[in-house]
C-alpha cells in the first residue's frame, strides 16, 4: 500500500500534498507528511514502527497514549500549549492508536512547529535546557501511576540481571575474546556488590517507581527555535516504569563525557564537572521538588550505575559476538566498553565533587 493511502486511513482532514523521509532515527522509519487542511499546510510525523524491537505494539502504544494524554491534560491545566509541549497521537479513522497492515504497523503524530532537535550540544546552555526539559517531564508525570505502564523492553535497567548475562558470557567465552578484555572483566567483577545499588533500593521500597523515558539524549527534545528552550520530549517508545535516577544518569553518561562514546584514546575520557553541575541545576529546576531526599542523594550513583551498566552491555555483546550493537570496526564494542569504564573510573575519582554539587 502506498504511503498516501496509509496516511488517509488516519483521522486527518484534507489532501496529502507530499511525504518524505525525515530525521536520522535508527529504530523506526520516519516520514514528514504535509497535508492541505482548510487552505493551510499542516505537518504530521508518520512512522512505521520497528516490530523487530517492539514486538507488542498494543502495549507500546498503550504506554504512549496514556502518557501523552496525561501530559496534555496537565499542561492545559497549568496554562500551557499542549500542541507545542506534548506529542499528540493521531488515531485511525477506526479510533485505534495505530494502523496494522500486512506491510507493518504505522502511527501518526502532530508535527511540532518552530522547533528543532539538536544532535550535539552547540552551547553549554543547550545541555542545561535539556536538563530542565527532562526534569519537567519527570515533574509533570510525578503522580502518574507508573505501575500501570508496560515494560516495552523487559529488564532494560535491571543491572543485576545484566551482570548475570555478563558473567555467563565470560564463562562461556564462545568467541574466544575474553583474553582481549581481562582488565575490563576484572574492573566489572570488582564492582559486583554495587550492581544492585539502585534496583535493590527499589525492591525494598526505598525509592519510588517513576515514569522513565530511558533515552534522555539531547536529540529527544524539541527546542524552540526562538527561545532555544526545550519545549517537548519526544521518542516515547522506551517510556516504562523505573527510577528517576536512570534518566538522570544516562543523560550524564552521554552528555557530560569529554570524549566520544567509542573514543580509543582513553586519556580524552573524563567527566566534565562543569557540564555535570549545569545539568544538575537544570534537572532539579525542572523537577520542581518532586524528587525525594534519597533520590537527590543518589543522583551521582545514578550517573555511575548507568555508565557502568552501559559499559557492561558493550562488553557482553563483544564477548558473544556483537549480536546487539551495530559495529563499524573490529573490537568496536570493546572500545565502547573501555570508554564507559574509563568514565566510571573518573567519576570515582571525582566522587566527592559530584556529591558536593548535589548538596549545593
Amino acid at each position: 500500500m502506498e504511503l498516501q493511502e496509509l496516511i488517509e486511513q488516519f483521522a486527518v482532514e484534507g489532501k496529502v500534498l507530499k511525504v518524505g523521509e525525515y530525521g536520522n532515527g535508527h529504530i523506526n522509519r520516519t516520514y514528514l507528511a504535509e497535508l492541505e487542511e482548510n487552505g493551510k499546510t499542516v505537518k504530521y510525523i508518520f512512522q512505521q514502527i520497528n516490530t523487530d524491537i517492539f514486538k507488542n505494539v498494543d502495549q507500546l502504544m498503550e504506554n504512549i497514549t496514556g502518557v501523552t494524554t496525561y501530559l496534555r491534560e496537565k499542561i492545559l491545566k497549568r496554562g500551557g500549549d499542549p500542541d507545542r509541549e506534548a506529542l499528540k497521537v493521531i488515531p485511525t479513522r477506526e479510533g485505534a492508536s495505530y494502523l496494522r497492515e500486512r506491510e507493518g504497523c504505522y502511527r501518526m503524530f502532530r508535527f511540532i512547529t518552530d522547533a528543532v532537535s539538536l544532535e550535539a550540544v552547540e552551547r553549554p546552555e543547550d545541555f542545561y535546557e535539556s536538563a530542565v526539559a527532562f526534569g519537567n517531564f519527570q515533574s509533570l508525570l510525578a503522580d502518574y501511576p507508573a505501575k500501570n505502564l508496560h515494560e516495552t523492553i523487559p529488564d532494560f535497567h535491571n543491572t543485576p540481571k545484566r551482570f548475570e548475562a555478563f558473567e555467563q558470557a565470560v564463562r562461556e567465552d564462545i568467541c574466544g575474546r575474553a583474553s582481549f578484555a581481562q582488565p575490563e572483566i576484572a574492573f566489572l567483577m570488582e564492582r559486583r556488590e554495587e550492581m544492585a545499588a539502585l534496583t535493590g533500593r527499589l525492591l525494598r521500597g526505598e525509592l519510588p517507581l517513576r515514569v522513565t523515558h530511558n533515552d534522555t539524549k539531547l536529540n529527544n527534545i524539541m527546542m524552540d527555535t526562538k527561545t532555544k528552550k526545550g519545549i517537548c520530549i519526544i521518542d516515547l517508545d522506551t517510556v516504562m516504569p523505573g527510577l528517576s535516577l536512570y534518566d538522570f544518569g544516562d543523560a550524564i553518561r552521554f552528555g557530560a563525557n569529554t570524549a566520544a562514546e567509542d573514543e580509543t584514546d582513553l586519556t580524552k575520557v573524563s567527566l566534565d564537572l562543569g557540564l555535570y553541575e549545569r545539568y544538575v541545576k537544570g534537572y532539579l529546576e525542572g523537577c520542581q521538588g518532586s524528587l525525594t531526599p534519597l533520590e537527590l542523594s543518589l543522583l551521582p550513583m545514578g550517573a555511575k550505575m548507568m555508565t557502568l551498566e552501559c559499559g557492561m552491555r558493550f562488553l557482553t555483546d563483544y564477548l558473544v559476538g556483537d549480536t546487539y550493537f551495530r559495529i563499524h570496526r573490529e573490537h568496536h564494542n570493546l572500545d565502547r566498553c573501555r570508554t564507559q569504564l574509563a568514565l566510571v573510573a573518573d567519576m570515582e575519582r571525582k566522587w566527592d565533587q559530584m556529591e558536593a554539587v548535589i548538596r549545593g
